[in-house]
């Protein structure tokens, strides 16, 4: 009898496990205008992104909508590591940002991964008339 109860007890724990799922993704998000860029723009741009971040794997993925800008996307990242107020360099380019929506994915480092997570990074969208960045948000959980 004793096996019967060990193999229903690894049978119930191999249930549980395939049931979990993957592991918890942090759900984050970037509300992007012009009058959080610096220095801000005057674009009547508009812009969300939609973000998960797995710290298991490190998988940052992303949805980046936006309407209203001066003409086309030339450019889109995650900058950082600033606050908000203050200027960074690119730390994940966002490739297809030319067609709203924008999708994809990276890996972070270790260090990328402790800035997204303190606060410290934020989404930009470029354009020829604003090569600085036209539109911008800080990414939040």
């Amino acid at each position: 009898m004793p096996k019967t109860n060990t193999m229903l007890a690894a049978f119930a724990l191999s249930i549980t496990v395939a049931l979990a799922g993957p592991a918890f993704a942090e759900k984050m998000k970037a509300t992007l205008d012009g009058k959080s860029e610096v220095p801000p723009t005057t674009s009547a741009g508009k812009g969300a992104a939609d973000i998960n971040y797995d710290a298991a794997t490190k998988k940052l993925t992303w949805k980046v909508t936006y309407s209203g800008l001066t003409g086309p996307a030339t450019a889109g990242h995650f900058h950082g590591p600033a606050e908000t107020g203050k200027n960074a360099g690119v730390a994940v380019p966002i490739s297809n940002i030319a067609s709203s929506p924008a999708e994809g994915s990276a890996t972070l480092t270790d260090a990328q991964a402790a800035d997204l997570m303190a606060g410290k990074y934020y989404v930009n969208i470029h354009t020829a008339a604003n090569p600085g960045g036209e539109i911008r948000g800080q990414v939040t959980k």
